[in-house]
């Protein structure tokens, strides 16, 4: 079922170290080729009143630097790390044995810097290529940690990626070692957005999951730009497919535009060879079903084809579609023929026991019949949407998903 992202245990923790050299003349070419493709799919500035949205950084990622080769040999500059060290500014997975006051060269990982100029940088505060993707590596093998909540986890790796980004840009690095790094990038938020929905009660937890959102979004924009700047004739890349069908099934809510334009006019932008992979003819049904109601086709296609990285987009709206098929099944059915919870649970994707709990949290009841089936009576003036949302179901089939 996984496709295109390998084992989602260890994805993470597999370095893909192959040689891409970028000579001078290729990184020009390049530099054109992000240039002309950004103007298609990077989504303009957000605005809003969050000072820790993304609009004041939206161009760490575009080509407006100046080439510089990096010569910081760590993960963290000495020079920042001495400093932060002085100022108590390590996250807690910097700390010596604990002490905010003390570092080491394999612990701390450099911060990102809103406000940076090319001027101000030394080549020994930027890290070259063999040196940032260890850093992703091992960045990205914090994620499973459970020494820390995951918002704790989550709100380091968001800031070091976000500075690895930013050593990319400025040495304008956009080969295909740029790509995995995106790649893995992605990953990580939206494998984060899914583990943060189940939390979205705490307004700090919601906040961070907007911030999420924005960056996923403007990091998917990044790799697309990075995909075509790599371009050879009408190739695609290996995992091309999967990371166009993420941003799809990011728009499964009806007013959903998270890269600023329709869905349908952003199809416009992509590739034939594309649109007509598996990935994508997923992606599409999935968006379809969805918009139609049609919940049977959405469930047993989410169970048969989903891969981890596309059930983690989609898991938010899953309780929305199976509220929708109750609410179908509750007004359109025939009050003297009560429908079998074990029935519906099949179409649903849901464990039976699960079931029950959801159809209480929307206001209705069941009962028992004599042989001790389980049984949902229709025609209920109960049914409702649970104000504080749902709680997290089983789904049946993709319990090896589960981290």
């Amino acid at each position: 079922m996984e496709s295109g992202s390998g084992n989602p245990r260890s994805s993470f923790s597999q370095s893909r170290r192959q040689k891409f050299p970028l000579n001078a003349s290729t990184a020009t070419h390049h530099r054109s080729k992000v240039s002309t493709f950004s103007q298609r799919v990077t989504p303009p500035p957000t605005t809003g009143n969050n000072s820790n949205a993304s609009t004041s950084d939206f161009n760490d990622d575009d080509s407006s630097f100046g080439v510089l080769l990096g010569t910081c040999s760590y993960m963290c500059p000495e020079r920042e790390r001495i400093q932060r060290e002085k100022l108590r500014d390590l996250a807690v997975f910097e700390r010596l044995n604990g002490n905010p006051r003390k570092s080491s060269p394999v612990l701390a990982v450099k911060k990102f810097c809103r406000t940076i100029s090319i001027k101000d940088v030394q080549a020994s505060d930027m890290r070259p290529l063999n040196v940032l993707e260890d850093t992703l590596n091992y960045l990205l093998g914090l994620l499973d940690s459970k020494e820390h909540p995951f918002e704790v986890v989550h709100d380091f790796i968001f800031d070091r990626t976000r500075s690895i980004r930013q050593d990319l840009t400025m040495q304008n690095i956009v080969n295909k070692k740029a790509i995995y790094m995106y790649e893995g990038m992605v990953k990580f938020h939206v494998i984060s957005h899914h583990k943060l929905w189940g939390s979205m009660g705490d307004p700090n937890i919601a906040s961070t999951h907007h911030l999420n959102m924005e960056q996923l979004t403007k990091t998917l924009s990044s790799l697309f730009n990075l995909y075509e700047a790599n371009r050879n004739s009408n190739d695609v890349h290996e995992n091309e497919a999967e990371f166009h069908s993420l941003y799809v099934l990011l728009n499964l809510g009806s007013h959903s535009k998270p890269m600023g334009e329709p869905l349908s006019l952003w199809f416009s932008h992509v590739s034939t060879s594309i649109l007509k992979s598996k990935e994508m003819r997923f992606a599409r049904r999935i968006v379809r079903s969805f918009r139609m109601g049609n919940y049977i086709d959405f469930f047993h296609t989410v169970a048969a084809e989903a891969s981890y990285l596309q059930y983690c987009i989609m898991e938010p709206y899953i309780n929305e579609v199976r509220s929708l098929a109750l609410s179908y099944i509750n007004f359109g059915g025939y009050k003297l023929h009560p429908y079998p919870l074990f029935k519906l649970s099949k179409h649903l994707m849901i464990e039976e026991s699960d079931l029950e709990s959801f159809c209480h949290s929307c206001g209705l009841e069941t009962c028992t019949d004599e042989s001790g089936n389980k049984l949902l009576h229709t025609k209920q003036t109960t049914f409702s949407h649970p104000k504080g949302g749902f709680q997290k179901y089983s789904f049946l089939g993709l319990q090896d998903y589960e981290r």
